[in-house]
C-alpha cells in the first residue's frame, strides 16, 4: 500500500483579492464549496492520504481560520499555525515553520482536486528530487485572431481563435527538508522564484503530471465552476465530502 507524507504545510495567508468582494468577509480558504469550506475538503483528503500534522501558514483574517479549525481535532489532524507579520510571498513563510525534518507537502489552501497525494509522494521519493511540482495540462482558448508579424511589419501568419496548450503548476509541491537552505529567513520569496533558483543551481524540480479533476479557485469564475464541479463529482473528492 502506498503511504503518503506525515507532514504538510498549507498556504492560507493570501488576501484573495481576485475573489473580492467575497474575501472582505471570508479568507479564501474558508470560501464554501457546497456546505464545506474548501480548506476543510483539502484537510479531509490529506488525512485520508496519511497526513497527521498540518501547519497552516496564515496571515489575512487568520483569526477566522484559527477559530474554525482550532487544533484540528474535529477533522482528525494535529493542526498548528504559523503567522507572518508582513506579506512574505508563497515560499518564504515555509522558512518560519519548525520541525520540517522529513519530506513534506506544501500546497495552496484553495485547490479543489482529486489527486492521490500518496501516489505523488511515492513519485517524489522515487525520483529523489529536492522538489516535485504537481502539474496539469491546461488549454487556454484565445477568442481573438492571433497574428505573427515578420520584418517590415508584414503579417506572416493569422491564426483565428486558437487554443494554446500548457503545463501549469497545480499549487501542490513536495520538498525534501534541504529546501529550507534555499529560502532566506524573513525575506520575500515566491515559490515560482524558488523553483527558478533550483533550476539555476542545476537541481531542477521534477514534474508530476496529474490528469484528474483540478481547479485553482482564484477568480469568481473559478469559484462558480468549482461549485458545479463538486456538486457533480463530490464522490471523487474523498470520504470527507457531503
Amino acid at each position: 500500500m502506498t503511504t503518503g507524507p506525515k507532514r504538510a504545510v498549507i498556504l492560507a495567508g493570501g488576501k484573495g483579492s481576485r475573489l473580492y468582494p467575497y474575501t472582505t468577509v471570508f479568507p479564501k480558504p474558508l470560501m464554501p464549496i457546497q456546505e464545506k469550506p474548501i480548506l476543510e475538503i483539502v484537510l479531509n483528503q490529506l488525512r485520508e492520504a496519511g497526513v497527521e500534522h498540518v501547519t497552516l501558514a496564515v496571515g489575512y483574517l487568520a483569526e477566522l481560520i484559527q477559530a474554525y479549525f482550532g487544533d484540528g481535532e474535529r477533522v482528525g489532524l494535529h493542526i498548528d499555525y504559523s503567522r507572518e507579520t508582513e506579506p512574505l510571498g508563497t515560499a518564504a513563510p515555509i522558512r518560519l515553520i519548525e520541525n520540517l525534518d522529513t519530506d513534506f507537502l506544501v500546497m495552496n489552501g484553495d485547490v479543489l482536486c482529486n489527486i492521490d497525494y500518496a501516489e505523488m509522494f511515492a513519485f517524489h521519493r522515487a525520483h529523489g528530487a529536492l522538489a516535485t511540482v504537481g502539474t496539469y495540462r491546461k488549454d487556454v482558448f484565445i477568442n481573438l485572431g492571433v497574428l505573427e508579424v515578420g520584418v517590415d511589419q508584414q503579417i506572416i501568419d493569422y491564426i483565428e481563435k486558437p487554443t494554446l496548450h500548457y503545463l501549469v503548476s497545480m499549487g501542490i509541491y513536495y520538498f525534501r527538508p534541504e529546501i529550507l537552505s534555499h529560502i532566506p529567513y524573513q525575506q520575500y520569496l515566491d515559490l515560482p522564484d524558488l523553483m527558478k533558483q533550483l533550476m539555476a543551481l542545476g537541481t531542477p524540480p521534477h514534474s508530476y503530471l496529474f490528469e484528474g479533476l483540478w481547479l485553482d479557485i482564484g477568480r469568481q469564475q473559478d469559484y462558480a465552476e468549482a461549485q458545479e464541479l463538486y456538486e457533480k463529482n463530490s464522490h471523487l473528492f474523498g470520504r470527507g465530502h457531503g
